[in-house]
């Protein structure tokens, strides 16, 4: 098994992407790339802490590819927008790749580079080092499928699902 961890806004959003990708073995809902220790979600949501929403993928690389994984990352979010997704604004709801080994730094660099042109604006995705990695409360896991009458999420989340359909049928779930 293989780990990614990505930010692309509300972690409720993305976990709910990622979890239909074949290959994908666990999800789990957390904060990344902050200063205080063992934050809480109220604590992050205040921006004070520099930790982003992420979710962090435990994936078996022989189904799918941390290449695959960066496909889906960079078409299920805005990664021009510097802070921001829809209307969720703060730099918890910022784009990033948390790299876990100079590989996987060397292949978003290069999905940046190769990728840039496909955006109308600039690519502001931080790509940097896992650190500072917490688990969110238990809440936060599985969210979009324990409350799908949830309104931000029945908003948000069913156009990105029908996008990755879309895009990515080839890399989902058979079940």
């Amino acid at each position: 098994m293989q780990t990614a961890t990505f930010a692309g806004g509300c972690f409720w959003c993305v976990e709910a992407v990622f979890k239909r990708l074949r290959g994908v073995h666990s999800l789990t809902s957390g904060y990344a790339g902050g200063t205080t220790e063992n934050p809480t979600y109220e604590q992050v949501c205040s921006g004070e802490t520099g930790h982003a929403e992420v979710i962090q993928i435990e994936f078996d690389e022989s189904q799918i590819s941390y290449p695959d994984l960066l496909n889906v990352f960079f078409t299920s979010h805005d990664p021009t927008t510097l802070n921001r997704q829809g209307n969720d604004i703060g730099t918890q709801y910022r784009s990033a790749v948390f790299y876990h080994s100079a590989e996987q730094q060397q292949q978003a660099l290069a999905y940046i580079d190769q990728h840039s042109a496909d955006f109308d604006n600039a690519i502001v995705t931080e790509v940097t080092e896992i650190n500072n990695y917490y688990p969110a409360e238990n809440y936060h896991q599985d969210y979009f499928a324990r409350n799908p009458q949830q309104v931000y999420c029945n908003a948000v989340i069913p156009p990105k699902l029908a996008k990755l359909r879309k895009l990515w049928l080839p890399l989902l779930k058979n079940d």
